[in-house]
């Protein structure tokens, strides 16, 4: 197996992904009868983390894994853009306000989107991560109250600097170190990632954790 790393995309490929991204977000104006904004587009992400919609207090942006679309570009350009876009459309449509219930990160609303945009509502993918640099960061144990959860140190900083709240997707409970009583062993779920759900400007954000490699 060769242990050579893959160079990430070209500044012109960025470019074509760029202009993708902004190509749906235009789909979605049209269709929609309204404007969203052009957040801006960021090539940083690392690891096995393929695409990621961010809405917190710092502001909106996509990210892509530059890595993992010199692997696969054409399929990225298919499947990730238009995922991240009906995120962002998602989350300016749908924006939890109080009262109103908070839609799933893949919920009927995001899958409408993507069928707007001809594209595989998957959550999901299948990739050869060879060459893909990876992030190594220690893990931290965290509960909710029915499972355990395996986050990273970037969640656990910002929980611990109270830059952000982060919830199960299943109990909807918050996060805390205490280990429940009522926990059961087989409770325990040690695989997690992280979808952002924005709250109010003036709020910390909120974020709900559930298994997934596509956000």
């Amino acid at each position: 197996m060769s242990d050579t790393v893959v160079e990430p995309i070209s500044e012109s490929l960025q470019q074509q992904v760029v202009e993708q991204t902004y190509a749906f977000i235009a789909q979605a104006e049209h269709y929609f009868n309204c404007e969203f904004k052009r957040i801006p587009v960021a090539f940083d992400l690392i690891g096995l983390s393929v695409g990621m919609f961010v809405s917190d207090s710092d502001g909106q942006c996509i990210r892509y894994n530059p890595w993992i679309f010199a692997k696969y570009f054409e399929e990225n350009l298919r499947d990730t853009v238009p995922h991240e876009v009906a995120h962002y459309i998602v989350a300016c449509r749908h924006a939890p306000k109080r009262g109103r219930k908070r839609v799933k990160p893949h919920g009927p609303e995001w899958q409408q989107i993507m069928q707007l945009f001809g594209a595989n509502p998957q959550v999901t993918c299948e990739y050869d991560f060879t060459g893909v640099p990876q992030r190594r960061q220690q893990r931290y144990v965290y509960y909710c109250e029915c499972r355990e959860h395996e986050v990273s140190a970037t969640v656990h900083n910002r929980i611990q600097r109270r830059r952000a709240q982060y919830v199960c997707q299943y109990c909807d409970a918050g996060l805390r170190r205490r280990k429940p009583k009522s926990l059961q062993p087989e409770d325990v779920q040690t695989t997690v990632k992280e979808v952002l759900v924005p709250e109010g400007q003036n709020a910390p954000a909120r974020r709900v954790l559930q298994q997934l490699e596509l956000f």
